[in-house]
């Protein structure tokens, strides 16, 4: 049995429809709140479903009782922040409660997926991650932390800064820094390998696409796709790091955080180190199924 916490997530979900499509015996820890329509579809692919919460420790037990491994890619953050749901709430004190009640569980493993981090940018968000990795690799289970480059469906969307349909992209900070942007579906591919690999075994490992581009290598990957030019614009470094001193709250802070290493910090992978490196979605497949869509609506 397998437990999958963070599975209405894009990770989580992709990952749960990978193990079960795979043979695996899957559950999926969701809350009360949830989406109803995306338990269905959890449903539907056939998982078993679960309530609890990393919040309350107690609903954890039950949940980890007769698994074997957990994969888990909760987070607050974007969509879920909120009084009472906040960084600390969910990404550290509760990602170590649902490790602590893995281990008394007798679970074997456990994956844990996260991102790269970069010591001279510190954010709520990357300590929490940083404090659970540390909490994890100490706790006695067999682990993998997957460290998930910047996703290229939420990065090199309208969400922050690339309009596909009018052409345009603001840039964090002069767009020559080289990230290894990385479809969600191949982040789940990791896990889902991480499951059972003896390489994965008390591992931190990458987890990015085929090759790194900076975003003015992206845009013009669009606008040879598009044939289209684009606008783009620049959100300097100072005024990243300007938002980031007078953030009103965790997540202001942690998404000028993430934009400053967008910016600035080498967090370039190699293919070579992944755990799954084949058949890796690249950018270009991205775009290309970006333009197509605008080409079928208009």
């Amino acid at each position: 049995m397998i437990l999958v916490a963070g599975a209405t997530g894009l990770v989580g979900g992709e990952a749960a429809r990978q193990l079960r499509a795979r043979g695996e015996e899957v559950r999926c820890l969701v809350r009360t709140s949830s989406d109803a329509a995306k338990v269905a579809s959890l449903e539907k692919a056939g998982v078993s479903i679960v309530r609890g919460d990393l919040r309350q420790p107690e609903s954890l037990a039950a949940a980890c009782r007769g698994v074997q491994t957990v994969v888990t890619t909760v987070s607050a953050m974007p969509f879920s922040w909120q009084p009472g749901n906040t960084i600390q709430d969910v990404d550290r004190k509760g990602q170590v409660a649902l490790i602590d009640a893995a281990r008394n569980a007798g679970v074997r493993r456990l994956v844990y997926v996260t991102f790269p981090h970069d010591p001279a940018v510190s954010f709520p968000l990357g300590e929490a991650k940083i404090a659970v990795e540390k909490h994890l690799a100490s706790s006695g289970l067999e682990y993998t932390v997957l460290q998930a480059n910047w996703f290229m469906e939420i990065w090199l969307s309208p969400a922050f800064g690339f309009d596909h349909e009018n052409c345009k992209a603001a840039v964090f900070g002069d767009g020559s820094n080289k990230l290894s942007w990385v479809s969600y579906r191949d982040v789940a591919r990791n896990a889902v390998e991480a499951v059972s690999s003896r390489k994965a075994r008390n591992a931190v490992l990458p987890a990015g696409g085929p090759q790194a581009l900076s975003p003015l290598e992206v845009v013009a990957i669009f606008e040879k796709l598009g044939g289209h030019a684009w606008e783009v614009s620049h959100v300097p470094l100072d005024a990243l790091r300007s938002q980031k001193a007078g953030a009103a709250d965790e997540v202001q802070e942690s998404v000028a955080g993430l934009q400053i290493m967008y910016a600035a910090s080498p967090v370039a992978m190699d293919s070579r180190d992944y755990l799954v490196s084949s058949h890796l979605a690249s950018v270009g497949d991205y775009a290309g199924s970006v333009v197509k869509k605008a080409a079928a609506v208009s």
